[in-house]
């Protein structure tokens, strides 16, 4: 707003009479504190003269000139200041920019130049203060440890630094200038929270930080319970590092130059030691901040005789296939036993860990070696026996991946020692990984991806090979298909079971269980369709040998098969299996009615002209074939007749409780017999 300085000189001029020189007010300078954005004026007055000339300054660049009541205010150097009438200088949305010192001059002809002076600051909004440290970490000793604030928007008129809520001040300890807070030779007791508070006209914001000073570790105090120097097999001690730090140092251990996991506390527990742990330990305090180290050493001394038994093994060498490497380990013990192959090497022997490497090994091939392990406390052996590959069993593992790829595996595990490895073959090739094979790290899987039913059904060959000899087997895989099947039906014939047996080498990645008849029904939900072809009503996994199916209706006919697959490919189906209540004859013995009538005519036929012939060949009477010879004939010419109707006519009702479709028996030689008598 502007300065009322102008209704104060009219009141002066009433009270003291007419002036007859120009004169301004304000006298001293004045400080003028302006919001950023907001307008401001630099509010002045004069008197003595009616139109004085006006000019400002910002410092010695002249900003505006113009003549006081002139209305055209022309000699405006910026768009930001507005000219007053009265000499007073408006600045519009002031800028940060525009902080400064501006002077005003009046004069007018005869009278000498008058002024007045302003201080404006623009101050902005103080926001995000945040206080940073300069080093990162507060480490005691520390010559100088500063810390300084910044603001993403507005400055600060006024700052004062507080330490735990009492007010900093200037002194030896701390010094303050500028942004910055610094403490002279940090110490521990300089922990604290430190805070810088920040204030303009306009606004205010404080800003804390915890500070904690780094320091340690003290002199470690290292303890070993109980005070020995010498130590037996089977007792215990705990060794303990202590030292004083911030933040609080931990105690690494180390046995003979290898780290020793401690306790959650620092401490190494030895409980029923042993000669192995026989040493030194080493204990070093790190405080990770600081960086700084201390450690401090212990002897600990164990006797005690070789723990366990000892581990006889044997392996190939590498790059020679016909030579074997026979180890013997019983480490430890106070002092080491002594380990040796008499049957290998009379005068050779070692020491915890011994070996003997054998190039004639033709006569070793099941036949045990003996290591003798030797200790002033105890002897004893152990042994192993080399073995080239038995016979073996391939496993055929089968899976489908989420983008519905096959993948099958192969598995040639063959008992030898040392193990041996498998070489995979296919037509005469050597398979080797790549997209599609892949051969695990032992080499005894073939995995085989993106396998094809129509494609890949071949015959894989795994050689197992180890120095001592090979043993090679043949898997020729077989598509999805079932060697077996049978149902069995619950007392209560509300229930059925089905199971199957599929060949070993079959590639099944599940199996789909497959009905015809009422659709099975449950308590809350009854069904009443009949299907006419088989439906899938459910489906389970490769590894799957039966299935049950539940609510069956007692009084229905139902008719049941697997069709087992490989991915998208089905297999063939099972044979169908037929469970239901006896009702009439069944589909064999319907179809063994209706190529009997055939052959009953066909026989009458036959014989009416064996008759006629012979009357006109000889005119000699002739007897009737007897019974006996006619259900002979009969019963051979119907076999073929038989099976030929049979897929042609629908299946009857079923006469028995639960017997297989495929297993109805044909009609018997005396039932076509007396079916052509009938005729």
């Amino acid at each position: 707003m502007q300065t009322p300085f102008g209704l104060v000189y009219v009141l002066l001029l009433f009270v003291t009479g007419s002036v007859c020189y120009l004169s301004i007010l304000p006298k001293a300078p004045v400080s003028v504190e302006a919001l950023v954005g907001q307008n401001v004026t630099l509010g002045v007055s004069h008197a003595g003269v009616p139109q004085p000339e006006v000019m400002w300054f910002k410092g010695s660049l002249l900003v505006a000139r113009w003549t006081v009541g002139n209305g055209s205010l022309s000699g405006v150097a910026s768009g930001v200041f507005k000219p007053e009438l009265n000499g007073s200088l408006t600045f519009m949305n002031v800028p940060l920019g525009y902080n400064g010192t501006y002077t005003v001059e009046m004069n007018h002809i005869g009278e000498e130049k008058v002024s007045a002076t302003f201080n404006l600051f623009v101050y902005d909004v103080i926001t995000n203060v945040s206080l940073r440290s300069d080093p990162g970490d507060a480490v005691e000793g520390e010559a100088r440890f500063t810390l300084y604030y910044s603001t993403l928007q507005g400055e600060a008129k006024e700052v004062r630094w507080f330490f735990n809520g009492l007010q900093l001040r200037n002194g030896s300890r701390y010094s303050i200038g500028g942004k910055n807070l610094t403490v002279n030779q940090l110490g521990r007791n300089d922990t604290g929270r430190y805070a810088a508070s920040l204030s303009n006209p306009f606004s205010s914001e404080t800003q804390g930080r915890n500070i904690t000073v780094l320091y340690g570790p003290d002199r470690p105090v290292l303890k070993v319970s109980p005070t020995k120097a010498l130590f037996v097999s089977g007792e215990s001690l705990s060794l303990s590092c202590q030292a004083e730090g911030e933040p609080p140092p931990s105690a690494t251990w180390f046995f003979n130059g290898e780290s020793v996991a401690p306790s959650s506390t620092g401490t190494v527990v030895l409980s029923d030691v042993k000669t192995s742990q026989s040493g030194i330990y080493t204990c070093v305090m790190i405080n990770t901040r600081t960086e700084v180290t201390l450690q401090r050493n212990i002897s600990v001394i164990v006797y005690e005789p070789p723990g366990g038994e000892p581990l006889c093994s044997v392996r190939a060498v590498n790059g020679d296939a016909a030579a074997l490497q026979f180890l013997c380990l019983w480490p430890g013990g106070a002092p080491e036993a002594r380990v040796s192959f008499p049957g290998l090497s009379v005068n050779a022997s070692g020491y915890g860990n011994y070996s003997v490497t054998v190039n004639d090994i033709q006569s070793l091939n099941g036949r045990e070696i003996i290591c003798e392990a030797e200790h002033p406390l105890i002897r004893t052996q152990c042994s192993v026996i080399p073995r080239g590959p038995v016979d073996f069993l391939p496993v055929i593992l089968t899976s489908v991946s989420q983008d519905e790829q096959t993948m099958v595996v192969i598995r040639c595990s063959a008992e030898a020692t040392p193990q041996a490895l498998v070489q995979w073959i296919k037509n005469g090739h050597r398979l080797q990984t790549g997209p599609k094979y892949q051969i695990s790290t032992n080499t005894t899987r073939l995995i085989i991806y993106g396998f094809n039913v129509t494609a890949d059904l071949d015959t894989y060959t795994c050689a197992a090979i180890n120095p001592l000899g090979n043993k090679t087997v043949d898997t020729t895989l077989l598509g999805p298909q079932i060697s077996n099947s049978s149902v069995s039906l619950s007392i209560n014939r509300t229930e059925v079971t089905l199971s199957w047996v599929v060949p070993l080498t079959s590639v099944i990645t599940g199996f789909d269980i497959q009905m015809k008849g009422p659709e099975i029904s449950s308590p809350s939900q009854p069904k009443l369709g009949i299907a006419s072809d088989f439906l899938t009503v459910q489906s389970e996994p490769a590894s799957a040998r039966s299935s049950t199916l539940s609510g069956l209706n007692p009084e229905s006919t139902y008719y049941f098969r697997i069709v087992p697959k490989a991915g998208r490919t089905a297999g063939e189906q099972s044979e169908q299996h037929r469970i239901g209540p006896a009702a009439g004859l069944s589909g064999a013995a319907i179809a063994g009615i209706a190529a009997g009538i055939p052959c009953a005519l066909l026989l009458i036929l036959i014989v009416l002209a064996f008759i006629y012939c012979g009357r006109r060949a000889d005119r000699i009477p002739r007897y009737p074939v007897s019974r006996a010879t006619e259900k002979a004939v009969i019963s051979q010419s119907a076999l073929n007749p038989h099976r030929l109707l049979r897929a042609r006519l629908k299946p009857p009702p079923a006469y028995r409780l639960q017997q297989p479709e495929r297993s109805s028996p044909l009609p018997s030689e005396n039932s076509c017999a007396r079916m052509a008598t009938t005729v």
